[in-house]
């Protein structure tokens, strides 16, 4: 779609009652009770043989620590093939991906990247162009 001039703010309020805000480029996502998600990080690791068990039990046991970060909307751990696995998280803003990128879980995964990976972490950031978030009950 192409539009003159510059759209600073636009509303648009489906059925759902999702809300969508276009600020400037910058697609901020929000359910109703006020969750927000606008870029991500989509991380892949492949596991060295005899070490899947370990990254997935690291994995599983990162969840706890994501649970702590305030800035972390969404934090997936994934398995992609029986040796090669993921991590999706989603943040409001840019302030939220940079302190997870510098938290706990990074620099433990930096830490045991050599005993457990068979080459560094793909480690990307991203945009989130659309999402669904469920409200907690």
């Amino acid at each position: 779609m192409v539009m003159s001039g510059m759209i600073s703010y636009l509303t648009f309020l489906p059925l759902s009652k999702v809300s969508l805000q276009v600020k400037i480029g910058l697609m901020t996502l929000s359910n109703k009770q006020g969750v927000q998600v606008s870029v991500g990080i989509l991380a892949q690791m492949k596991a060295k043989p005899g070490k899947e068990a370990a990254v997935e039990a690291f994995l599983k046991e990162a969840l706890p620590l994501a649970n702590e970060e305030s800035g972390t909307t969404v934090w997936f751990a994934i398995k992609l093939d029986p040796s090669t696995f993921g991590i999706f998280d989603a943040f409001a803003d840019e302030a939220g991906r940079n302190a997870h990128l510098t938290g706990p879980i990074a620099a433990a995964l930096m830490d045991n990247a050599a005993e457990l990976l068979s080459e560094a972490p793909s480690i990307r950031k991203v945009d989130v162009l659309a999402a669904k978030l469920l409200a907690s009950s």
